[in-house]
């Protein structure tokens, strides 16, 4: 165990704090068991680290990751037996679902260990409502996390500070943007290289497809208990995706193509949508798991889209996907049987510059989302007004 805490001591030296994530204090950090999941490289590992480093005592602290060689030879159980009996109060898991049977192990931490609070981070993969983890649900707290809003962004990468705007400010352009700052120059960093916290570290594309990789070959497959020729299958229909203005799924035609059962289809697009991979937009609000009908499909985030196919990146596609990536956070985000988006009884009809108001001219409560422009005017919002959401 001396080892788990001279690494958790270093990599607590190691961590900035003059940046925070926006889901840092919508976290309710006094429950006793909470769970912090999302796709890989969004920042859950430096999240859980600030946290400690700012708030807490750390000699009756502990952090681990689940990937760790000492849980080669221990169960997640003997670490927080030992770690009790030293004193211990406060544990935190990074990467649990890398450690087997660890629904159940966190479950027996919570039941026999009432004097522990336990917050851990997972793939967002993971579904703790059903089957061994269902248990699991009833007592944990979750929080789902994604990457970096433009405002994010602008904040960590360039020193910009612009508070978040609720979406009806938004829409009222009632946004204060600070002295000479030319919006436009920095969306266009943000759209190609700036949705995750190592968008400052050389080859961003390496890293990235190194992302992509994992996710695609260890956390799905290992997860859903795929083979490794599901997982080509995979990279394939993301490949598809990503050339497509936006994509808009024909299951039978998509089964054909990868040569797997029409049944399974749907399945595989939702494994990749809850890994962070894709985005599905529906056709009702009843969440990712609900049954709405997916009437398109986008990659998860634009930066996806110019590191898959960057000779290919459709402006059309890129344009929406990053208004649905940025907008899901704190709304609904639905079809509009008539336009792209419909939010809260709001319609949007994006396009750039020249996007004119015919297709949504007879709509009430309808807008024009136009990129290439720096500010807004009556119903037309620039696009990248929507990035300051969260």
């Amino acid at each position: 165990m001396e080892h788990l805490i001279a690494n958790y001591r270093k990599l607590l030296d190691e961590t900035p704090t003059d940046f925070h994530r926006y889901i840092y204090d919508k976290v309710n950090w006094a429950n006793r068991l909470v769970g912090i999941v999302g796709p890989r490289g969004v920042g859950k590992t430096t999240l859980l680290l600030q946290y400690i480093k700012e708030n807490m005592n750390t000699d009756d602290t502990l952090y681990v990751t689940a990937e760790d060689f000492y849980f080669s030879r221990h169960r997640l159980t003997e670490l927080a037996d030992e770690f009790t009996k030293m004193g211990g109060k406060h544990l935190f898991v990074d990467e649990i679902h890398k450690h087997e049977d660890w629904s159940r192990e966190l479950k027996l931490i919570y039941d026999y260990h009432k004097e522990l609070q336990v917050v851990f981070t997972g793939s967002s993969v993971l579904d703790i409502t059903k089957g061994a983890t269902s248990d699991l649900s009833r007592r944990a707290i979750i929080y789902n996390m994604q990457g970096l809003s433009w405002r994010e962004y602008l904040s960590m990468f360039h020193n910009i500070e612009i508070p978040q705007y609720p979406l009806d400010d938004i829409l009222q352009n009632k946004i204060s943007l600070p002295k000479d700052f030319r919006p436009l120059v920095f969306f266009r960093k943000y759209l190609r290289k700036g949705y995750y916290p190592f968008a400052g570290e050389d080859d961003y594309d390496k890293r990235l497809f190194a992302v992509i990789t994992k996710t695609l070959e260890v956390d799905i497959p290992q997860y859903a208990n795929l083979s490794a020729s599901i997982s080509r299958k995979l990279r394939h229909l993301l490949a598809v995706i990503a050339e497509s203005v936006p994509f808009k799924p024909n299951m039978t035609s998509i089964a054909q193509v990868l040569g797997i059962s029409r049944n399974n289809v749907a399945d595989y697009l939702l494994l990749m949508e809850e890994a962070g991979m894709i985005g599905q937009l529906r056709d009702s609000t009843s969440g990712i798991r609900g049954l709405g009908k997916v009437n398109k499909v986008y990659l998860d985030n634009p930066n996806l889209i110019y590191t898959l196919v960057p000779e290919k990146a459709e402006i059309g596609n890129v344009r929406e996907t990053f208004f649905y990536n940025q907008m899901r956070v704190n709304n609904e985000v639905i079809c509009s049987p008539v336009s792209d988006f419909l939010i809260n009884g709001h319609t949007f009809e994006v396009g750039g510059k020249g996007k004119g108001k015919k297709q949504i001219a007879d709509l009430p409560d309808s807008y024009i989302v136009k990129d290439d422009i720096e500010y807004g005017y009556g119903n037309v919002i620039p696009l990248w007004a929507f990035g300051l959401n969260y």
